[in-house]
């Protein structure tokens, strides 16, 4: 069985990509190639269809890329996209948001408006950067929106990638898009991560009542497959945290525990090699207090 996120290692071919897949009735994952670290992965995006708009859930690392997942919403319906949810405001989900409609209206937790605020008055930004689109609305907890006779739920379960994660839920087919709080089959990227918090946040998840959830990266599968390998998922950050822990406190500098940790069949993950040294001295800061509150 592959364990990681390369689309191709599963089967797949340029060809069949972009992949549209109803996932629930009128509820869509939408799941394009990515490269990063120069690994071939996906990153996926999710849209809601209702008679009074379409909800997306992130868009995509570009607005060409993004203009692909309008395109291919188009195909889908009609409607108009009225609501676009950041639910990372990493740039591979938010590059391309000036090609969504301006109109529509965009959600971030406030976490992830800040940050979308620093990097479009940065002044190192390079000149030929893409525009940041900043939310024209906050969601600091709990957000229930109708749209079309459907209620669909934007939720804050707590700090985990990014800090300002944010996941939607379709109750009305048990869907949970949880954006890079669930990365499938890829090595736990916790560049700006609160690794203690994110394990606490998918145990929230898996409490929930899911009959699919979606990942932000990696392959799309059965729903079966998907909450087993949430839970897989929920192992290997469990794992990256105990071993980043045990050496530690053995007082190795984050060099000396970098070649020193066993990570066992994480190894073999997508970007193990890259994000690993990342993540344990992101543990090192949790562990040492060092991490914003």
């Amino acid at each position: 069985m592959v364990r990681n996120g390369n689309p191709y290692d599963h089967g797949f071919t340029d060809a069949d990509y972009p992949r549209v897949i109803e996932v629930a009735a009128d509820v869509y994952a939408y799941e394009q190639i990515h490269m990063a670290g120069g690994e071939a992965i996906s990153t996926t995006s999710m849209f809601v269809v209702t008679p009074e708009g379409v909800l997306v859930a992130d868009g995509q690392e570009s607005p060409e890329e993004t203009k692909r997942l309008v395109d291919a919403i188009a195909h889908v319906t009609s409607q108009p996209i009225s609501h676009v949810v950041i639910a990372s405001d990493h740039g591979d989900h938010t590059a391309g948001n000036s090609a969504f409609p301006a109109g529509a209206v965009f959600l971030a937790h406030p976490t992830s408006a800040a940050t979308l605020e620093a990097s479009a008055t940065d002044p190192n930004r390079p000149a030929q950067a893409p525009p940041v689109v900043l939310p024209t609305d906050l969601v600091t907890e709990d957000r229930a929106i109708r749209l079309g006779g459907r209620e669909i739920h934007i939720l804050h379960l707590g700090r985990a990638h990014t800090g300002g994660d944010l996941v939607v839920y379709v109750p009305d087919g048990k869907v949970l898009f949880m954006s890079e709080a669930y990365v499938r089959g890829i090595f736990p990227p916790m560049r700006s991560a609160y690794p203690t918090e994110w394990l606490a946040m998918i145990e929230r998840a898996q409490a929930m009542d899911v009959a699919v959830y979606i990942p932000g990266h990696g392959v799309m599968a059965s729903p079966e497959e998907l909450e087993a390998d949430l839970e897989g998922y929920r192992l290997a950050l469990a794992r990256v945290v105990t071993e980043s822990t045990r050496l530690h406190g053995q007082g190795l500098s984050v060099d000396e525990a970098v070649a020193a940790a066993d990570f066992g069949d994480l190894d073999a993950w997508s970007l193990a090699e890259g994000q690993a040294p990342r993540s344990i001295a992101r543990v090192y800061m949790e562990l040492n207090g060092e991490l914003p509150h």
